[in-house]
Formats: structure tokens, C-alpha cells, sequence
């Protein structure tokens, strides 16, 4: 990894990472790929849009604590607003979410 790779603990305490529940989970019609997922950060809900769908059956997501990237710009895909980004592996196989190893209290700040 070379030194331009390095971010600053500044940069790095811009992103707001966040404990979410999926309190639902569907695919998106026309899509391969997307499902939206509806996630509760504690005092608020977003929905979020994610290239999983190929590897995740919807069902399988409801009540899983995820990380959620809450201060992403959104961005719409097929006509959906994406308002965060659920964390996990950049496997080829495989993307894997990342979950918590204990329960954790929804919309907390993880640091």
C-alpha cells in the first residue's frame, strides 16, 4: 500500500458509519442484481439499494444488524433512491455483509 493510499484520522471521521437493522427486504423488478432493503438507524429508517441479490434471498436479510454508511450522497438506481450503503466484502465468490458479533442498539456510531 503506498503512502497516497493513507487516509488522516480527519478523513476518516467524516464517515459516518451507523448500526442498522433490514426491517424488509425485496427485489426490485427488473433487476438481477438490486434489492431494497428498508433499514432502521435507531431514529430514522432509510431505504437502501444493493447489488446483492444474486447471493442474499430477501427473507434471509430481515433482522440482520448490518453497518450502513449513513452520510452517502444518494443516488438513484432503475428509479429507486439509494440513501446509504450497507457495508461488505469486495469478494469475487462472494460478497459477505458485515454484521455485528454482538447485538448492538440500532443507529449507533460505530468509531
Amino acid at each position: 500500500m503506498g503512502e497516497s493510499s493513507f487516509i488522516d484520522i480527519d478523513e476518516f471521521k467524516r464517515i459516518d458509519l451507523r448500526v442498522g437493522v433490514v426491517e424488509s427486504a425485496e427485489r426490485i423488478p427488473g433487476s438481477k442484481k438490486l434489492l431494497k432493503l428498508i433499514v432502521n438507524l435507531g431514529n430514522e429508517r432509510r431505504q437502501i439499494i444493493a447489488g446483492i441479490a444474486q447471493w442474499y434471498e430477501p427473507q434471509s436479510l430481515i433482522g440482520k444488524q448490518v453497518i450502513v454508511v449513513a452520510n452517502l450522497k444518494p443516488k438513484k438506481f432503475m428509479g429507486y433512491e439509494s440513501q446509504g450503503m450497507i457495508l461488505a466484502t469486495c469478494d469475487e465468490e462472494k460478497p459477505i455483509l458485515l454484521t455485528l458479533a454482538e447485538p448492538g442498539k440500532p443507529g449507533s456510531k460505530i468509531c
